[in-house]
């Protein structure tokens, strides 16, 4: 994936909305704007408006349909997705786990001191 790419999804994934559009997606197989906005608390516009951001990071693809459109998660781009969600979650790990551990040895170098007299 490249940069551009890199920026859209994190974008694309960024809000609440387009996650549970994506969760919805997942579990219905497909939908349009029409019967997302149903189970969302937003207007068909800003369902169409959510799934043109999706649709350009490659995380769903519409077909028309008469006057709608029908969209689907893009398996490969999603699972794609996933995976780079993943590694970035673990490279965040591993920095936490670094940070805990200077923290921890700055701890006990503190309680190793003698206690300092306060008069």
């Amino acid at each position: 994936m490249s940069t551009v790419i890199d920026d859209e999804l994190w974008s694309a994934v960024g809000d609440p909305i387009r996650r549970r559009m994506l969760d919805l997606l997942l579990a219905d197989g497909r939908g349009t704007a029409t019967t997302l906005s149903e189970q969302l608390p937003v207007t068909r516009q800003a369902v169409a408006k959510h799934l043109g951001v999706l649709d350009r990071a490659g995380l769903v693809h519409g077909t028309a349909s008469g006057r709608e459109r029908i969209y689907a998660v893009d398996e490969a781009q999603f699972a794609r997705a996933v995976a780079q969600l993943a590694s970035v979650g673990a490279a965040w790990d591993a920095r936490l786990r670094r940070i805990r551990t200077i923290a921890e040895a700055i701890q006990r170098t503190r309680d190793a001191r003698p206690p300092t007299d306060p008069s």
